[in-house]
C-alpha cells in the first residue's frame, strides 16, 4: 500500500508513476487526497476537543480536592458535551478512514526508475542470457510426452483424483520432484537463508498484508467456512512472520525460505502454453523471502538475483533475465527480474523464477518496521521475494533438455538426490 505521506505530499508525482504501469483510475488519487484532507480536519477537531476534555478534568479534579463540589458538579455536568462530541468525531474518523483505506489498497505499488516503460511483454529488456540452446536428436518430445512414455507423472489420474490441473507423480517422477525440493532448500540453507515450514493456509489479514487481497481474490482458493485462503505461494505465510513487528537494524538482513505446495485457480484455458506442468493449479515451490534495510534493498535484489542464476547454472539449463516493464509487473512489485529457461523442445522460453523488490508497499499493510538509530524514529522496512525455484517448468526443462536417445540425463548436482543419473 503506497504511503499517504508520499501521495499526500506528491499527488503528480504518484500519477505519473502509475502511468508507467498503465494504471488508468489515476482518478482514485485526487479522490484519496479529498479523503485525506477531511480526515485530518477531522483529527484535529477531535485532537482539540480531547485537550479541551483533559484540561477540563484536571480542573474538576484540583476542584474536588479543595472541596469545592458545586462548582466541580457544573464542571462535570459541561464535560459531558466533550465525550459526546469526541464519540461523535470518533465515529466520523473511522469512517473516513476506512474509506480511505478501502480506496488506497486499490492502487498498485509505485515502480522504480529502474522500470522499462510499456505494455505488453514484448516491451521487457532481456537483461542477460547464459547458456547455448541445446541440440536436441531426432524424434525428441515435449515433457508431457516423455513424462507418459516413462511414467513419470499421470495428468489424467489427477483430473480422476480431484480435476484438471492436479498432477499425479509417481516412481523416479516423484523421486525427481522431491530431489528437487531438498536440493533447493540445502542451497538456499548454504547461501544464509533460514528455513521454515509455514501453514499452507492463511488468514485474510495475512492474505491482506501481502497484496493477495483484494488484488488477487478470484485467483485463490478459499475455505469459506473457516474463511482461510489456499495460499499461492510460501511468500504470504513466510512475510507475514513480521507483521506488526519493529525491527532493530541490527537485525536486517532478515533471510528466510521455504518449500510449500502452491495453489492457483488461474491455471489459462487451452492449446500448448498449458500443456503438461506449463501451468497447473496445485504445484511445489521453494521461495526465498528477504527483509531489508530501505538503503540496501537494491542491493540485496541484485544478490537475491544472483542467487537464482547459481541454481539454474547447476542445473545446466540455459536461461535469460528480463526486467519487466510497467505494463507486465505484478501489482504489488516495485521492481521484478523474471528468469527463464529456454524450452528445446517446445521452442520457446518458459518463465520459472520471478525476484521482485516490493519497497514499503507490502510493510506498509502489515506494518512491519525498524528502529532508525540515527534518528530514534520507526521506519517502514523493505521486503522482497523470489522463487527458488518453482518446480513444474523447471522439471519440464529437465525433462526436455536434458534428454538423449539413451534417455534423461539427471544433471550431476541432483545426482545425490535422485540416486540415479538417467531416467
Amino acid at each position: 500500500m503506497i504511503e499517504i505521506a508520499y501521495l499526500r505530499a506528491n499527488p503528480e508525482i504518484v500519477k505519473e508513476k502509475l502511468k508507467v504501469k498503465n494504471y488508468k483510475d489515476l482518478q482514485l488519487v485526487d479522490q484519496i487526497i479529498s479523503i485525506d484532507a477531511a480526515r485530518r480536519t477531522i483529527q484535529k477537531q477531535l485532537d482539540d476537543i480531547l485537550a479541551k476534555g483533559n484540561e477540563l478534568a484536571s480542573k474538576i479534579g484540583v476542584l474536588y480536592k479543595e472541596g469545592k463540589k458545586e462548582e466541580a458538579d457544573i464542571l462535570k455536568a459541561e464535560s459531558l458535551s466533550y465525550k459526546e462530541e469526541t464519540a461523535k468525531l470518533k465515529t466520523q474518523l473511522d469512517a473516513l478512514e476506512k474509506d480511505q483505506e478501502d480506496v488506497l489498497v486499490q492502487l498498485p505499488n509505485l515502480p522504480s526508475e529502474l522500470v522499462p516503460i510499456g505494455k505488453t511483454p514484448e516491451d521487457n529488456v532481456v537483461t542477460k542470457q547464459v547458456g547455448e540452446i541445446p541440440k536436441l536428436h531426432d524424434g525428441a518430445k515435449p515433457h508431457w510426452e516423455i513424462a507418459k512414455e516413462k511414467d513419470l507423472f499421470d495428468l489424467e489420474l489427477g483430473v480422476k483424483i480431484t480435476g484438471a490441473g492436479f498432477p499425479v507423480f509417481k516412481g523416479k517422477g516423484a523421486r525427481l520432484q522431491r530431489a528437487l525440493t531438498n536440493f533447493f532448500l540445502d542451497e538456499a540453507i548454504k547461501a544464509g537463508f533460514t528455513e521454515y515450514i509455514p501453514p499452507f493456509m492463511v488468514n485474510e489479514a495475512s492474505a491482506y498484508a501481502t497484496g493477495q487481497l483484494p488484488d488477487k481474490e478470484g485467483q485463490m482458493y478459499h475455505m469459506q467456512v473457516d474463511d482461510f485462503y489456499m495460499i499461492p505461494t510460501a511468500e504470504v505465510p513466510v512475510t507475514n512472520i513480521y507483521r506488526d513487528v519493529i525491527l532493530k537494524e541490527s537485525d536486517f538482513p532478515v533471510m528466510m525460505t521455504a518449500h510449500s505446495p502452491c495453489f492457483r485457480r488461474e491455471a489459462g484455458s487451452y492449446g500448448k502454453d498449458v500443456r503438461g506442468l506449463n501451468r497447473v493449479h496445485q504445484f511445489e515451490k521453494i521461495e526465498i523471502v528477504c527483509i531489508e534495510h530501505p538503503d540496501k534493498s537494491y542491493e540485496r535484489l541484485d544478490k537475491m538475483s544472483a542467487y537464482v542464476e547459481t541454481l539454474l547454472q547447476k542445473l545446466e539449463l540455459p536461461y535469460r533475465i528480463l526486467k519487466l516493464c510497467g505494463g507486465d509487473m505484478s501489482f504489488a512489485s516495485a521492481l521484478t527480474y523474471d528468469f527463464e529457461v529456454y524450452s528445446t523442445a517446445q521452442e520457446r522460453w518458459l518463465e520459472v523464477s520471478s525476484v521482485s523488490n516490493f519497497e514499503t508497499f507490502q510493510s506498509n499493510r502489515m506494518k512491519l518496521r525498524f528502529k532508525d538509530e540515527q534518528t530514534g524514529k520507526t521506519r517502514l522496512a523493505h521486503t522482497l521475494n523470489g522463487s527458488a525455484l518453482a518446480l513444474p517448468r523447471i522439471y519440464a526443462s529437465i525433462l526436455e533438455n536434458h534428454q538423449t536417445p539413451e534417455g534423461v540425463k539427471i544433471p550431476a548436482a541432483l545426482q545425490a538426490y535422485t540416486g540415479f543419473n538417467i531416467i
